[in-house]
């Protein structure tokens, strides 16, 4: 199977399991429509990683680069943290990661910069049903992790971001598994399109996870932990969204 037609049967696993319905706030409130995605996601999880291990997303050429990387979701936060390190081009902002980790750290921009970094252009798949091509920079996950250095019960990496969400204003997070952290093409990213990521796209740094949909790619983060157990942490099932009923694994 090449790679279009796996990715292709792959998407239309994630239809039938109803993570194509991401936009949709209402029936993510229905116990029922819940039920459903529950009942599907283990499939769709144990069958993608099978597919996939830990082969590439396709990367794509400077001519293929949209002409706009569409932003999505929240835009410009009105966390007052936010705001107060926006205001002076994150030129205070520290990235702090933690949790159960042997050698906590808090990073500046440039100590990010200084890391282990990798470029690549690569196609965002929205559960909105669009798509869009752009160059993104940033380290590598991966390295990172080796050096704060994970104890033995971690299992999880937890992203912990600026925009609020919701009525009750709620912290966005997301999370991925160790193996998925380790990937390659996952990063930290810090530029797009050979500029500094624009805060519409998620500046100072957001998380690019090319081998899944769009709601996983945490924009604005702040705060990395690695933790045993997501359940604890707001709803419980590892990221705002999914706390609303959407996968976990969002494979394509």
């Amino acid at each position: 199977m090449t790679d279009p037609e796996r990715r292709r049967a792959l998407k239309s696993l994630l239809l039938l399991g109803g993570a194509w319905l991401g936009g949709c706030d209402r029936l993510s409130r229905s116990d029922r429509f819940v039920r459903l995605l529950e009942s599907v996601e283990p499939v769709n999880e144990t069958l993608q990683r099978a597919l996939t291990g830990q082969a590439l997303a396709r990367e794509y050429t400077e001519a293929d680069i949209s002409p706009v990387f569409r932003p999505n979701g929240q835009t410009n936060p009105q966390n007052p943290e936010y705001r107060k390190l926006a205001a002076n081009h994150f030129a205070d902002y520290r990235l702090r990661i933690g949790g159960l980790v042997k050698n906590p750290m808090r990073l500046s921009l440039a100590e990010i910069r200084a890391l282990p970094a990798r470029s690549q252009i690569t196609r965002h798949d929205c559960v909105e049903g669009w798509s869009a091509i752009g160059q993104w920079r940033g380290a590598r996950l991966g390295p990172l992790l080796e050096r704060v250095e994970p104890l033995p019960g971690a299992r999880f990496v937890v992203f912990h971001c600026a925009d609020l969400w919701g009525p009750a204003q709620e912290p966005y997070y997301e999370s991925i598994d160790l193996d998925e952290a380790h990937h390659l093409q996952t990063l930290l990213a810090y530029e797009l399109n050979g500029a500094p990521l624009p805060i519409a796209n998620g500046a100072p740094l957001r998380l690019r996870l090319e081998r899944q949909l769009g709601y996983k790619m945490a924009k604005y983060i702040m705060a990395i932990e690695l933790v045993d157990s997501f359940a604890p942490i707001a709803g419980g099932r590892g990221g705002y969204w999914e706390d609303r009923g959407y996968e976990w694994y969002a494979g394509i």
